[in-house]
């Protein structure tokens, strides 16, 4: 077998075949950098570095878009009747939902209900909002009927066959479309009364806290007190993360301190800023083990809820099932009038109107649950929370009082476990 020669690398090769005076430089160049001298006072330890943690960036931001040019005056035209009821409609959608009462449910199931729904059809949203696609389709049915009116020759007319067999897979598709924008609602709505009942859960396991009852720990009354503020203000600030257009500093304010406030501001994630702030007081309580434990599980309930929610705003329905939707609709609507028009003749019209405002208002609401937040009363629901532990603390401190005033009135006396007085003055005399 022929062997081949081990030539060596580049560098030594150069090495070799050098002079003392270049290999004296190149061994001056490879050797490194002298150290500067240590001023006198710096410790050694000044040298090593930092061990804050450190989060690589992986993902680059997104590039900015260039500025549209000017558009066009007839297509701003054309948007402006559309411009309009989205900026009705998400007006109406930043409006602050109540928490249901016995009059709001009387009523809501009134019989009156379906007149007062009538007369407020001008001022209901979803109608505002379908006022650009109906009134289009109902413009071009006009405009159909007309054709085939003058020139009935050349009339555009089909066989309404094709729409007897696709009517039932549109009404499927309106129906899953519901369907699936509802779980999302109702996925929402229970992730927040998880969150609700977890915040309740923890403070009501702070508030009996025996430092509250002149313990021996009464030096964390501040932290108790700070770390139940935490508690009621993480809702909000989960409420102001998912809402847009929320102001958190002024739903803040009278919850956190001036400092405690700051801090939440300038993080980039408010719920979990509070949530470190809660886990820390947690630390600085004097709790007992297990209890601090239980408590700090409570905790996986809001990172819980914050999952779900920010996943509910960032993942939609899937979009192709929202375009399908969509263009089925509009295809549907566009050759109602030429299917329509031999056994309707103008009533097609009329026809197309109330086939495009009842279909798109199905449509327009599974669109609207969709995002599942603006829906729910969530403003209420933080005022709820904040008041009833409020009343709680101010029954807890009541009854505690009244249990000690009794308690030494009566001498520390105190009743057996059969019911009867122990003593013997208050025996009861029995002929």
């Amino acid at each position: 077998m022929q062997m081949w020669p081990l030539l060596p690398h580049p560098l030594l090769r150069h090495r070799f075949h050098s002079t003392p005076r270049k290999r004296r430089a190149m061994a001056a160049a490879a050797a490194p950098a002298p150290k500067p001298p240590t001023p006198r006072g710096h410790h050694h330890h000044s040298t090593i570095p930092s061990r804050h943690l450190h989060v690589a960036r992986c993902f680059p931001d997104p590039a900015t878009k260039a500025p549209s040019p000017n558009p066009n005056p007839l297509l701003s035209l054309l948007s402006a009747v559309p411009d309009w009821a989205d900026s009705v409609k998400e007006r109406r959608v930043r409006d602050r939902r109540p928490l249901y009462n016995h009059a709001s449910w009387r009523d809501h199931r009134s019989s009156r209900r379906h007149l007062r729904h009538l007369l407020s059809s001008l001022s209901s949203r979803v109608i505002l909002s379908l006022v650009p696609p109906v009134s289009a389709f109902t413009a071009f049915a006009t405009a159909i009927a007309t054709y085939n009116t003058l020139l009935p020759a050349y009339a555009l007319t089909a066989s309404p066959l094709p729409y007897q067999l696709t009517a039932p897979a549109l009404a499927l598709l309106l129906v899953f479309r519901t369907e699936a924008s509802y779980a999302r609602f109702d996925e929402g709505r229970k992730a927040w009364m998880r969150v609700l009942a977890g915040a309740a859960d923890l403070a009501g396991m702070v508030m009996h806290h025996p430092s509250h009852r002149g313990g021996a720990h009464g030096d964390d009354e501040p932290v108790r007190r700070a770390l139940l503020n935490y508690i009621l203000a993480f809702p909000v600030a989960l409420k102001c993360h998912i809402i847009s257009d929320s102001d958190v500093k002024e739903d803040l304010q009278g919850l956190l301190a001036e400092d405690d406030l700051n801090v939440v501001l300038g993080s980039k994630h408010r719920p979990r800023c509070i949530i470190e702030f809660i886990s820390q007081s947690l630390q600085m309580i004097d709790f007992d083990e297990e209890k601090r434990s239980i408590m700090e599980s409570k905790l996986s309930c809001f990172l819980e809820g914050i999952g779900v929610c920010e996943q509910l705003i960032g993942i939609p329905i899937p979009l192709s099932y929202t375009r399908l939707t969509s263009r089925f609709l509009v295809l549907w609507h566009l050759t109602l009038p030429v299917i329509l028009w031999d056994e309707c003749k103008w009533i097609v019209v009329p026809a197309t109107f109330v086939s495009a405002a009842s279909l798109f208002c199905i449509e327009e609401v599974g669109v609207l649950i969709e995002e599942p937040f603006p829906m729910l009363a969530l403003d209420a629901l933080c005022k709820q929370l904040h008041d009833g532990m409020k009343d709680m603390m101010a029954v807890q401190n009541s009854v505690h009082t009244r249990l000690v005033s009794k308690t030494k009135g009566h001498g520390g006396s105190r009743c057996p476990e059969n019911g009867w007085p122990s003593s013997k003055r208050e025996e009861v005399k029995i002929d």
